[in-house]
């Protein structure tokens, strides 16, 4: 009579074991360098409208003419935070001007991207014109949705040096 419970026990395979750590390995070393990588200095950022919204912490305390450096890791945060920088010490990005939304218009993504880059943009070439604004790049700081329903209807420009630091404010003394 056969003991329909066990099963013949197939032979250990320690090659195939030791492969899948391996991969299991060499996929976490990939993950642990790319944390790396976004979090050094030096690295470049894609600075669009995406990159900071109105509900990143810390960004509604900047005012038109300020500097700040770009989100990090705070560990009294605890989280990611936008921290205000005095533009005499280099930064990474300055504020310099607002634009206002009609307050009637309808919460739609695409025609508020396309109104904060040319609104960010005509400042822009205001502020900087010709080679004034060599080597300088803008971004719009946008309303979320949820900052949408709740009254936000303000598009913060920024101006920043790719692959650097701003050396002082950028704004033109008039």
């Amino acid at each position: 009579m056969t003991d329909q419970g066990t099963f013949p026990r197939q032979p250990v395979r320690p090659r195939r074991r030791l492969l899948r750590g391996a991969g299991v390995l060499l996929c976490a070393a990939g993950l642990l360098a790319t944390a790396v990588a976004s979090t050094t200095p030096g690295v470049a950022v894609v600075k669009d409208e995406h990159f900071i919204t109105a509900q990143t912490p810390g960004i509604l305390d900047i005012e038109g003419g300020e500097c700040f450096d770009d989100p990090a890791e705070i560990p009294e945060a605890v989280g990611v935070v936008v921290r205000y920088r005095p533009c005499a010490l280099t930064a990474d990005n300055q504020s310099y001007g607002f634009v206002h939304v009609d307050d009637d218009a309808p919460w739609d993504p695409a025609a508020l991207s396309a109104f904060a880059w040319d609104a960010c943009r005509r400042l822009f070439d205001r502020t900087w014109p010709g080679e004034q604004s060599d080597g300088l790049r803008l971004y719009p700081i946008m309303p979320t949705v949820e900052t949408w329903a709740d009254g936000d209807r303000d598009v913060m420009c920024v101006v920043y040096r790719h692959g650097g630091r701003l050396p002082g404010s950028m704004l033109p003394k008039w």
